[in-house]
């Protein structure tokens, strides 16, 4: 299947934490032959901070950040099987999802990929006014990278004719356990930019656990956080390049997810960081969400903690013994059922139950035609093409 993808970066990470998931996800789908173009704006400086070549297992096109560039590349995936527009690209939102929905054709799907479903979900609900509403119902499939139940409620209540969480996962190739580096000795580590949505929960779960331990050393990556006051055992990376991340996962004792505020509040919302730690053996500290053990056990694949008091309890009894076994029980787990080439299979399912559905449409609507077509002979029509007396006889019988 010929696929055009438009979304916010392949090639960088750059205000781009959805960058992971991309490239699982359209690596995965390449490796069962699918041909992927994923068209991406020069925009918010990203491609001035790549960390990734372009790769062969997709074409990258890097379009201007105007309009009428932006329209052009709509223009050239037009012959696609399926073109997807991913939310939150940054620029050409609206443009976008109203303009792709235009190269629907018979045999070709149009596809919403919804990398943030729960806030595009709370936006609509505060916004009936949103030109997205009337959108919805008219793509195939919405797909999610989380949320589960709530949110394919959520998207069926707006019209949507499918909606079907793809979850992130594991990419083995990129994310791996490594030697620890030095440069991220600490006792807990936390990657994630400065968000409005999740600046008050990394207070809570991550600065209020380090005050309340002030002899352990914590260490914060992301962008963000330099104007940030923050504990005096707190160390402060800024941005850390994907390159890094393996080192960063593997050297701390344990590191620390933290979801977003709409994400938490929905459930089933694993971040790309949750598989990310697990490929890499580590010791993960999740915040609560619903649903966290669908996809690792608690207490023994990862440990879970509803506030900073208990991120500071778990950093008080965890062990380098303990934090061993937790990551080696949550790398086999994420291995055996969470990398982005369980997430392709599951694709092609979607697809292939799609492409029979619509053939069932199609032979129906066929076999309908061909029987429209076998119409009765009537009486009347009997005796227009006979003579008198053929007709009496006719109508007698």
């Amino acid at each position: 299947m010929n696929i055009a993808f438009f979304a916010s970066s392949l090639l960088s990470a750059y205000w781009n934490g959805a960058a992971t998931y991309y490239r699982g996800i359209v690596r995965a789908l390449h490796e069962r032959g699918h041909r992927i173009t994923f068209y991406e704006p020069d925009a918010y400086n990203r491609q001035e901070h790549r960390d990734l070549d372009p790769p062969d297992w997709a074409k990258v096109v890097v379009f201007p950040n105007t309009e009428e560039a932006a329209l052009r590349q709509v223009e050239a995936a037009r012959a696609a099987d399926m073109v997807v527009k991913a939310s939150g690209i940054g620029v050409f939102d609206e443009l976008l999802e109203s303009a792709l929905l235009e190269t629907k054709r018979p045999n070709s799907y149009v596809v919403f990929w919804d990398v943030d479903a729960p806030a595009t979900l709370e936006r609509l609900q505060n916004d009936p006014a949103d030109p997205f509403h009337s959108l919805v119902p008219r793509y195939d499939f919405v797909f999610t990278y989380g949320g589960g139940a709530p949110v394919v409620r959520g998207y069926k209540s707006l019209g949507a004719q499918e909606c079907i969480p793809i979850y992130n996962a594991l990419d083995p190739t990129t994310h791996y356990p490594v030697t620890p580096d030095p440069r991220f000795d600490a006792d807990l580590g936390f990657l994630g930019h400065r968000l409005p949505d999740r600046e008050a929960r990394v207070d809570e779960f991550f600065f209020r656990a380090a005050q309340q331990l002030p002899q352990r050393r914590f260490l914060l990556g992301g962008i963000g956080w330099e104007t940030k006051s923050m504990p005096a055992n707190v160390r402060n990376l800024s941005h850390v390049y994907t390159a890094d991340h393996n080192a960063f996962n593997c050297t701390p004792c344990a590191v620390l997810n933290i979801s977003r505020a709409s994400m938490a509040r929905f459930g089933f919302s694993p971040a790309t960081r949750v598989f990310e730690a697990a490929g890499a053996a580590a010791c993960l500290i999740t915040d609560s969400w619903e649903g966290i053990e669908e996809f690792f056990a608690p207490d023994e694949e990862v440990l879970v903690a509803r506030n900073g008091d208990e991120v500071a309890a778990h950093m008080t009894a965890l062990t380098p013994e303990h934090a061993r076994r937790i990551g080696m029980a949550a790398y086999r787990r994420v291995l055996a059922e969470h990398t982005y080439a369980h997430r392709a299979v599951q694709f092609d399912k979607i697809i292939g139950d799609a492409r029979a559905q619509r053939g069932r449409r199609l032979a129906f609507s066929l076999s309908a035609r061909s029987r429209e077509k076998e119409i009765p002979v009537s009486p009347q029509r009997v005796i227009a093409g006979t003579k008198s007396g053929e007709a009496v006889s006719a109508l007698s019988q």
